[in-house]
């Protein structure tokens, strides 16, 4: 049995079908659920892993991009994002997955699926060949399409202290006068992130940029009345 053919027995077994309407429903999705909750999709999704294992980095680009484009419930989508994220095949997180994960972001075009991607994946990418991937965040952050763009603005959301302050800046900044829900929602979290660092700096920089009042009560949602 390949890793694709188990992958989407394990999740038809544990689904919830009562559940997939409702979730569905929430997801605002066009793909329909099968009805596996997240707890219970990671635990099976972690026991096919182990027992099909992968033993180079191409082969498992392939799996990945197997499962994301076969792929006719969500669960399936979800389980591609968790294969990327497994921890035997954190030695192929190099460059080379960069064009697998950008078809991702593109073709997932929505929070559920993009924001994983962009603050773990995206972002390990940019810890580990910042001179690589710092260009490419600014490149993406001037993108046509929506969601590089929210991922360039969130690709630090996990650095804390170690955030790059003039590369968030320069990510928000063309996604200011974006009157989109997902644009502005990314620049308030990416601010409420760096602001549980550096709360003074990013009270500083909601003062002096003219940002929508979404983003300001997000980035400043945990902050003092100021």
């Amino acid at each position: 049995m390949t890793l694709g053919t188990a992958v989407r027995q394990a999740l038809r077994e544990a689904a919830e079908p009562e559940k997939a309407a409702t979730m569905r429903a929430y997801m605002k999705s066009d793909m329909p659920f099968l009805g596996v909750q997240a707890v219970p999709r990671r635990a099976v999704l972690r026991r096919v892993f182990s027992a099909h294992r992968i033993g180079t980095a191409p082969e498992w680009r392939r799996a990945v991009l197997g499962l994301w484009r076969e792929a006719e419930y969500r669960e399936e989508r979800y389980a591609a994002i968790d294969l990327t994220g497994y921890h035997h095949y954190r030695e192929f997180q190099t460059l080379y997955t960069v064009p697998m994960y950008e078809e991702m972001i593109v073709s997932g075009a929505w929070w559920d699926l993009v924001d994983e991607l962009a603050t773990h994946r995206i972002g390990g990418l940019l810890t580990a060949f910042p001179d690589s991937m710092r260009p490419l965040m600014l490149d993406w952050a001037r993108d046509g399409d929506l969601w590089k763009r929210r991922t360039a603005i969130l690709s630090q959301n996990r650095f804390k202290a170690r955030t790059d302050t003039a590369l968030l800046y320069a990510c928000i900044e063309p996604s200011l006068s974006d009157n989109d829900f997902f644009a502005r929602k990314a620049i308030g979290w990416a601010l409420r992130e760096y602001a549980k660092t550096n709360p003074a700096e990013v009270i500083r920089y909601v003062r002096a940029k003219g940002i929508s009042g979404l983003s300001r009560r997000e980035a400043l949602r945990n902050l003092p009345a100021t």
